[in-house]
């Protein structure tokens, strides 16, 4: 498994705490279950004896990745001192041979959503921008093939917002 940046945002290691708080409160509610499953009799049948003690593995294994990844983690408070380069946390707007816009922001590897066009730092698009400023072009290896871009916004704030 490769190694995975530090850095997340204070709203994903937010999310990561509020995670692991409902997991336990998840966990503790699984436990009673299962103890009532297990207090019916035979194991081998019981289907949601079964069931809840493959739940409660997940949940544990989710637990202890929680428990040992959140005290590795850095917290990007803010915004760098030069905003006219991409970093961390930036929201960064490109365009592509086809003059077709799109924006993404650059998160930790905890937190990226490919729906929300939010990419793992660790993400070849994203090392690809690190330290670029506007109006650079940017070549970057895609699975469909070599891609040009250029640089036409960044943003340290929601593109909604700002």
């Amino acid at each position: 498994m490769a190694v995975k940046s530090p850095y997340i945002t204070r709203e994903g290691y937010d999310a990561l705490r509020e995670e692991e708080t409902a997991l336990w409160k998840k966990r503790r509610r699984v436990v009673k279950i299962l103890a009532a499953a297990a207090a019916e009799g035979d194991r081998s049948e019981n289907a949601e004896y079964i069931y809840r003690k493959k739940q409660l593995r997940e949940m544990d294994r989710r637990i202890r990745y929680l428990q040992k990844r959140i005290p590795e983690l850095k917290r990007i408070e803010g915004p760098p001192h030069n905003t006219e380069q991409v970093f961390f946390g930036a929201w960064v707007t490109l365009e592509d041979e086809k003059g077709e816009e799109v924006t993404y922001r650059i998160v930790g590897a905890d937190e990226f959503v490919p729906q929300k066009n939010w990419i793992s730092v660790d993400s070849p698009m994203a090392r690809a921008l690190l330290g670029k400023s506007l109006d650079e072009e940017i070549q970057v290896e895609t699975p469909s093939g070599r891609k040009e871009l250029l640089l036409l916004k960044i943003s340290y704030r929601h593109p909604e917002t700002s």
